[in-house]
């Protein structure tokens, strides 16, 4: 991939999170403010980015037109929706869908309930690989040399007294969540909300997936969530099955 489209890429993903002012783009590419201004204004030519009136960049809305248009080929995630929106509705809590593509885990899909206070998740975004549910119930059935490539972009840092932060206890919960067939985030990124996830498989068995349950502390702690699995699984066996998978 050439520089530029590189530090496209890069910008792209970090006004996502966030708007972002010149500077703070041109100090997450580590270059001169006046290249991250060159790649912006190309993006924002094209709509991909765009300039607020407060002076920082985010997302354009030709960006959110182009998701929205590519999210209707993603046969894997509208095979998975009914199922997940039923899980929603079931439990009354966020559910999630979220799929190892290349060296990435991101999130595929998202399904809030009404009512509900909005999580931080966002559909095409990476999962933060060292806290979530979803990528150890991933990781868990992946080879060594997959979750090497994976976990070389995860940073360890330490948002909850819970947080994971060293690959040594990262390999460690992946061993535990194998031999279990099911993960948690026990409030690791955001203290207040926690989760538990199940893998879901392809027609040849490979982990390609993961569903969570998503909740804040509040109203459901891990012991509530647990009690969600058999629902859980339904849902993770039904999706595989949908992608050819036999038990």
């Amino acid at each position: 991939m050439s520089q530029s489209v590189e530090r496209a890429v890069e910008i792209l993903e970090f006004v996502a999170i966030a708007p972002r002012t010149q500077s703070e783009i041109a100090a997450h590419l580590d270059v001169h403010r006046s290249t991250a201004l060159r790649v912006l204004q190309t993006l924002t030519d094209y709509g991909l980015t765009r300039k607020r009136d407060d002076g920082k960049y985010s997302v354009g809305y030709r960006l959110a037109g182009l998701a929205n248009a590519a999210r209707e080929q993603f046969d894997f995630a509208n095979v998975a929706r009914p199922y997940l929106v039923g899980l929603g509705e079931l439990c009354s809590h966020t559910i999630h869908l979220a799929a190892l593509e290349g060296r990435r885990i991101i999130y595929v899909d998202k399904i809030e309930q009404p009512g509900m206070i909005k999580l931080f998740s966002q559909i095409g975004a990476s999962v933060c690989l060292h806290t979530a549910g979803v990528s150890k119930a991933i990781l868990a059935f992946q080879t060594p040399d997959v979750v090497d490539s994976v976990m070389a972009a995860a940073d360890y840092d330490k948002h909850t007294s819970t947080t994971i932060t060293s690959r040594a206890r990262f390999d460690s919960e992946l061993a535990v969540v194998a031999e279990r067939g099911w993960s948690v985030d026990d409030a690791e990124y955001e203290d207040y909300v926690n989760c538990v996830a199940m893998p879901v498989r392809d027609a040849s068995n490979r982990v390609v997936a993961a569903v969570s349950i998503t909740a804040l502390k509040g109203r459901a702690d891990l012991s509530a969530l647990e009690l969600l699995l058999p629902d859980l699984r339904a849902v993770t066996d039904n999706v595989s099955k949908e992608l050819g998978w036999r038990p």
